[in-house]
């Protein structure tokens, strides 16, 4: 682990009270473990910008009753199988479906296949969400 090193940080009283705020509804113990979180979020950010070996989850959420919309998906994923590390199938209820589709590939491709997972008919609800394999961060 790296030397932890201390440094000051000027701000708006006004800013900061609002920050204490945001980070006790968070949870979080210190304000250093919030700061650390928003700087790796946004290096997050950069890896996906730089279309650098990312990692992520796509939720879908649909009406399996939907015609050949179980097929296409199924079919968009197999397509796309290199990026797919795994995918978890829920029954909400007797209609919709939710599905996650845990993802590992270069940032472009993965926003490709979601595209095309969320744009497909009957879909009711798709989300993106932008993770990292860690490779990258402290």
């Amino acid at each position: 682990m790296d030397k932890l090193v201390r440094f000051g940080v000027s701000l708006e009283r006004s800013l900061l009270q609002s920050f204490d705020k945001h980070i006790m509804s968070k949870n979080y113990s210190n304000r250093s473990e919030a700061i650390r979180d928003l700087i790796r979020e946004d290096f997050v950010k950069i890896e996906w910008q730089e279309d650098k070996e990312v990692a992520g989850t796509i939720t879908l959420v649909y009406n399996h009753h939907q015609r050949e919309l179980v097929n296409r998906l199924t079919e968009i994923q197999h397509m796309h199988h290199a990026l797919i590390i795994s995918s978890h199938h829920v029954h909400l209820d007797h209609h919709n479906c939710l599905e996650s589709v845990v993802v590992k590939g270069k940032a472009s491709k993965i926003r490709e296949l979601a595209d095309k997972l969320k744009s497909a008919k009957g879909v009711k609800f798709g989300d993106l969400t932008m993770a990292t394999t860690g490779k990258e961060l402290k």
